[in-house]
């Protein structure tokens, strides 16, 4: 049996919030507004930019735990916007995104969209969280709130599935194959799922960023906007960075927080990841003096029975990938450390509840059993935004690579990982990315937010995004994963300020 705790993070990039907040004020059922177009119209797309957009009740497009608490929120109000499946075929199918709006509270600047990260996870629920945080805020004030659902996420349709929740439920403690050619059956059985369960080939081709921020500015033009006002955090920050690079002329102001680096590769990527919650552990552990579990030594060795007799949790066994994905989603933010110390405790007394409920929520696992598609569109677009190995020196060399900068950390591999292909290898298209430095020629003045101790998005990866766009750069000194509208003042200060007056800080700051 073989456990891959650096797997687990590879599937890392937001911690989804079971918070929301109520927001006050009264959406105007069925009503349809034509603003636009606004801005240039490419060619071939005139049906699409400008579109209608009738909003209503959000309920009705609930469809799990979490939308049914965002959408129940007072004063939001939903609509779908028509893009084309392919926008190499304008004239073929059409599809639906999901759109959710938080109405200026006072005099009208424009409408900030945003994107929470994942990718995978709902700008829709999140527009409501965020709108409750900037409660009060000159951001609620003067901005409508636009959340989305990118392409296949969450009310979006068609919508990316892999595996039944059954499967899901299974699979969580599934050992892994002990062969490359079981755990390679495993991925390519996994990628066929993908394929079928989400509607064939041509859905799974048009899911990436490429296409994203294609749609986000059909949504620019649709809600009547000339350019466009966008907040992304984590995985987010690519949707802006790669809207900018290809809009560079409908681009208003941006704050990209937790950034991910454009120029780095998966590869790359995960140890940034795997050091970066190192970094947390220690930190955590660094401020533990009561905890029953205090280094990562005592932490090892309540893990390690898990691998061979995963825990009961009820009717349900926390197997070793659920608590080490429910460790990881605690570190995120250092408030989620008092839950972290009564998960650790509960496991050295032989339980295991609080640690599932943090793999449940991090995974998109409702309180009756049912899963959000937010793992499974993370796979889709990884697959699709990131370069794949399939050559199999390549493949020895990339594992050796991580296997040797991860050594020794918490999140290493029990055992040396098998060396054999993943899902994307046999994924049924190609990717439609790749890692590269952004030419952003003509853009106006950006804000980026990086945080020292960031355990998804390490605090180089902002400061090198930064430096690509030319943007003004706020280093934030606390361990958690973005920062903006998340308690600072002096972070919250200035986003805010930029966004509403186009006047970002005259020098890279710190908070």
């Amino acid at each position: 049996m073989r456990t891959s705790r650096v797997g687990v993070l590879a599937a890392a990039a937001l911690l989804l919030s079971a918070c929301t907040s109520t927001i006050t004020g009264t959406p105007t059922a069925g009503q349809t507004e034509q603003l636009g177009p606004k801005g240039p119209v490419p060619a071939g797309l005139e049906r699409y930019y400008g579109q209608p957009l009738t909003w209503r009740d959000c309920r009705s497009l609930s469809h799990d735990d979490e939308s049914k608490s965002a959408f129940g929120a007072k004063g939001v109000e939903c609509t779908l916007l028509s893009v084309p499946l392919d926008y190499a075929k304008p004239d073929g199918r059409a599809i639906s995104v999901g759109v959710l709006r938080q109405r200026a509270t006072g005099e009208k600047v424009g409408s900030l969209l945003l994107n929470p990260g994942g990718p995978g996870a709902s700008g829709m629920s999140a527009a409501v969280y965020i709108a409750g945080k900037a409660k009060k805020t000159a951001l609620v004030e003067k901005f409508d709130i636009i959340g989305f659902d990118p392409r296949g996420v969450g009310v979006s349709e068609p919508r990316i599935e892999c595996l039944t929740d059954a499967e899901m439920d299974a699979k969580r403690v599934q050992p892994e194959a002990d062969t490359v050619a079981e755990l390679e059956a495993e991925n390519k059985a996994y990628a066929e799922g993908c394929t079928k369960l989400s509607g064939g080939p041509e859905v799974l081709a048009n899911v990436g960023t490429r296409d994203v921020i294609r749609d986000m500015d059909v949504l620019r033009s649709a809600l009547g906007e000339d350019k466009l006002s966008y907040l992304g955090y984590s995985y987010g920050t690519r949707i802006g960075t790669a809207y900018a690079e290809t809009f560079p002329g409908n681009v208003r102001a941006m704050i990209l927080d937790g950034a991910v680096d454009p120029n780095e590769d998966p590869a790359q990527q995960m140890i940034g990841q795997v050091k970066g919650f190192e970094q947390a552990l220690d930190a955590y552990f660094a401020q533990c003096g009561r905890c029953k579990v205090t280094t990562k030594i005592e932490l090892e060795a309540l893990l390690t029975p898990l691998e061979s007799s995963p825990l009961a949790v009820g009717n349900r066994k926390l197997s070793l990938s659920d608590a080490s994905t429910g460790i990881a989603a605690a570190l995120y933010n250092d408030e989620y450390w008092v839950i972290l110390t009564k998960a650790l405790d509960e496991l050295a007394a032989r339980k295991g509840d609080t640690l599932m409920l943090l793999a449940d929520a991090y995974i998109g696992r409702d309180s009756k059993g049912g899963y959000s598609n937010l793992m499974a569109a993370l796979n889709a677009i990884r697959c699709v935004d990131e370069p794949r190995i399939t050559d199999r020196a390549t493949l020895e060399a990339t594992s050796q690579q991580i296997i040797e900068a991860t050594k020794g950390t918490f999140m290493a591999d029990t055992d040396p990982p098998l060396p054999a292909l993943d899902t994307c290898a046999f994924w049924p298209v190609p990717n439609t990315s790749e890692p590269h430095q952004p030419k952003v020629d003509g853009i106006p003045p950006l804000l980026v937010i990086s945080t020292t101790g960031d355990p998804a998005t390490p605090y180089t990866a902002g400061v090198n995004l930064a430096k690509a766009l030319n943007a003004r750069l706020i280093t934030y000194k606390a361990t958690q994963h973005t920062a903006f509208l998340d308690g600072s003042s002096c972070v919250d200060n200035a986003g805010i300020d930029y966004l509403v007056t186009l006047s970002p800080p005259l020098q890279d700051i710190t908070c």
